[in-house]
């Protein structure tokens, strides 16, 4: 009897022993699986575009102002608006192009006049003419509509960046009256020399510079006045300028009055960040001063809309300094004096101009072991912005697009943060006859092009395999690269947040067909990996997989 309730009580103890190991399992599987994948800026896949040229949402917005004179090609409005970008958000062609945030040209009120400097009217279709920075132009839409476009956007893990211009207004035109001498100055133009030929001037003829380093109250200019009350909400703006500079205690200067308007788009919308525009002319504290202002009111934002916070990150502020490279390190050099934008800490990030040099190195290897050295070293701590065409720069890596596929894999697969400029997804024409200047980068987006063009939708889908696996694995843009072979090329990346662990096997340039991958350095045998590029799933075993596919490239993530 005593032998019979030992055994019956043993067998109880191991039953109890295997349901709780069981359970362990089963908790720690639980556990892995609802551990979200992090955003990390660091890696984002941002889309940038301009906001008239990639979709006309609302065709009764495309005239405003009396903007109605004939154009030199390509420098009108053509129609594009929020509506149509919150139209493709909904229809997820940014989520399957794997995209995580989107930069838009300024969408604030443009001049209502436009200019003729020899090459044809131009009008402000850009976006980087502001008139007014309170007030949307109506070509670009409505409150309501940016309001619409950041739920959206927000609702699908895409974040909203703006366009920040506070170094100069719209330039002077019949309808466009210059600010006043308190606000602007109007000459001398830059010589781009020296640190005080590239901030104390303007920037081209005709484009007022704001005075930046002044700290005199200033009233605001009489236009402004003038509009505001004809618009009927004078009493309002100068209400809320009275409580921004009793909060702040700022002098009432030229670029404290435009930060209260540009951070007012953080406190009433929600938007994530600001790609701020040409950086180096302007007083480097200045931008010290913005980002205190900007995370400000990203905090009062958190705090009045806890249900719409996505995550912890701080407000986002990525530089623009023009003809800034990474390998420089933090500083920029003006010839006479050397700047740093991260000591003190203004930016998170700044455009890489250098990386289309860089990329033209065949060897992907160098390209990527280069960036990932900088990033854990110089840079550690902050990020880059890396790009291979854009709307202002004449000499785009590929401006014939005769290599998108090459594109696509430098841009997407190298550390950083990846900036895929409108159309280079689709291979949107980079050449437009008959345009003067850079209005030949900004084409219309050639959906007719993706519809109809099985070529273009074969670049395409490289194009959203490779992003929607970017923006699957932080590992791609933020972690750590280790080669694993020369030839066959595969590598590999890691990246660790807490409790987030992400490692990812690459592949490029590879023989079709039959793959046999070593992932020994960075999988285990019994594992299933899938290749996202081809949808196959292998097991790994002595250290390797195999993957047979038609295609030249493997993706490989832990199932």
């Amino acid at each position: 009897m005593k032998k019979s309730l030992v055994l019956i009580v043993l067998t109880l103890i191991m039953i109890s022993c295997k349901s709780n190991k069981e359970e362990a399992k089963e908790v720690d599987s639980v556990k892995s699986e609802t551990i979200e994948t992090p955003f990390v800026w660091e890696g984002a896949n941002l889309y940038f575009l301009l906001t008239d040229r990639f979709k006309n949402g609302d065709t009764s917005n495309n005239i405003n102002f009396g903007r109605t004179k004939e154009t030199a090609k390509l420098r009108g409005f053509k129609g594009g608006d929020i509506k149509g970008i919150t139209q493709k958000v909904k229809e997820g062609y940014f989520t399957d192009l794997g995209i995580n945030a989107i930069w838009m040209t300024p969408i604030v009120e443009q001049i209502h006049g436009g200019t003729d400097e020899g090459t044809g009217v131009t009008y402000g279709y850009h976006g980087y003419w502001a008139k007014d920075w309170t007030k949307i132009d109506p070509n670009f839409g409505t409150k309501e509509d940016l309001h619409e476009l950041v739920k959206e956007a927000h609702d699908r893990g895409i974040r909203i960046v703006l366009d920040a211009v506070i170094n100069h207004t719209g330039p002077v035109t019949e309808k466009d009256p210059v600010w006043p001498e308190e606000w602007v100055r109007t000459d001398p133009q830059c010589t781009y020399d020296s640190y005080e030929n590239t901030i104390s001037c303007t920037l081209v003829a005709n484009l007022p510079d704001i005075r930046t380093e002044s700290n005199t109250n200033t009233e605001l200019p009489p236009q402004l006045v003038e509009k505001w009350k004809a618009e009927g909400r004078y009493e309002q703006e100068i209400q809320e300028l009275d409580e921004f500079f009793e909060r702040t205690g700022h002098p009432r200067a030229p670029r404290f009055y435009i930060m209260k308007w540009l951070t007012d788009y953080i406190t009433e919308f929600g938007v994530d960040g600001y790609r701020v525009d040409t950086v180096k002319h302007v007083e480097e504290y200045v931008w010290q001063e913005f980002k205190k202002e900007a995370d400000y009111a990203f905090s009062e934002y958190k705090k009045n809309n806890p249900e719409k916070v996505l995550d912890d990150n701080n407000f986002y502020l990525v530089g623009e300094v023009y003809n800034y490279g990474v390998s420089t390190g933090q500083e920029f050099d003006f010839g006479d004096k050397k700047v740093n934008y991260f000591d003190p800490p203004s930016f998170q990030s700044l455009i890489n101009f250098e990386f289309k040099y860089n990329s033209k190195d065949k060897d992907y290897e160098n390209l990527f072991k280069h960036y990932d050295s900088i990033l854990h070293d110089e840079l550690k701590g902050f990020g880059t912005l890396n790009y291979l065409s854009s709307h202002d720069d004449g000499n785009p890596f590929d401006s014939l697009r005769k290599k998108p596929f090459e594109t696509a894999n430098k841009l997407l697969l190298s550390p950083g943060t990846s900036q895929i400029y409108y159309g280079d997804e689709s291979a949107r024409t980079l050449a437009v006859p008959n345009t003067e200047g850079d209005a030949k980068l900004r084409s219309m987006m050639n959906w007719d092009s993706i519809a109809k063009r099985p070529r273009t939708k074969e670049v395409l889908t490289h194009w959203q395999k490779l992003g929607t696996f970017r923006a699957k694995h932080p590992a791609i843009g933020a972690g750590t690269h280790q080669m694993i072979t020369k030839s066959p090329y595969y590598f590999y990346r890691s990246y660790q947040k807490g409790d987030f662990k992400d490692l990812v096997v690459v592949g490029l340039e590879l023989e079709k067909g039959e793959k046999v991958i070593d992932v020994s350095k960075v999988f285990e045998d019994g594992d299933t990996l899938h290749d996202a590029y081809s949808g196959q799933s292998s097991e790994v075993e002595n250290g390797k997989i195999t993957i047979t596919s038609p295609f030249d490239v493997v993706l490989l993530e832990k199932k």
